[in-house]
């Protein structure tokens, strides 16, 4: 079994500077300036309120990886993401268990370039896991 710790919920967002108001309206502080994801073509800022961060994600083009997830689901939370002390194994773990890799680790700017990787589950949706 996997030893996951929550790092963030992962919120899908149109317009970000409008999403970082409305949350810090309801208590949430910035935790970090926005960061732009080259790798994932999105606009990513960290929101924090009684030890439960919230990552903001906006798409910035229609490329974007988040793109067609916009025009599905519009604002909501999308993921869950978990770091881990034993990233291979843990990952392994998942894989096992019915989780599909849904892109290859890729650094992540926002994390100060740590990997990361999203995969899927057909029960509960999307996770991202942190290296």
């Amino acid at each position: 079994m996997p030893a996951l710790t929550v790092h963030h919920i992962g919120y899908l967002v149109k317009k970000l500077d409008k999403a970082i108001q409305t949350f810090h309206s309801l208590g949430y502080e910035t935790e970090q300036d926005t960061v732009y994801d080259k790798f994932r073509k999105v606009n990513i800022c960290f929101l924090i309120k009684d030890g439960c961060r919230v990552e903001l994600v906006s798409p910035v083009s229609e490329d974007s990886v988040v793109s067609g997830l916009m025009k599905k689901y519009k604002n909501c939370p999308y993921h869950i993401c978990y770091e881990t002390a034993d990233f291979e194994a843990d990952y392994a773990a998942l894989t096992a268990d019915g989780f599909l890799a849904i892109d290859t680790p890729t650094p992540a700017p926002a994390l100060g370039g740590r990997e990361v990787v999203f995969l899927n589950s057909p029960v509960i949706g999307m996770i991202e896991l942190i290296r």
